[in-house]
């Protein structure tokens, strides 16, 4: 499952914004908003988002 499709799911069932997730996840709230726009993130920062939806 790629990587946008992941924290799509997680927003609604979490019903939490983007902008928090974003926020919470990498320290950016425009994150989500940037990958829906075709952003492509380092492997850091999808290591960082992978870390953060495994700990949910």
């Amino acid at each position: 499952m790629k990587l946008l499709d992941r924290i799509e799911r997680h927003l609604k069932e979490s019903h939490m914004s983007a902008t928090r997730f974003g926020r919470r996840a990498v320290g950016d709230p425009r994150f989500v908003l940037d990958l829906r726009a075709g952003r492509r993130p380092r492997r850091r920062t999808i290591e960082k988002v992978e870390n953060y939806l495994n700990l949910q």
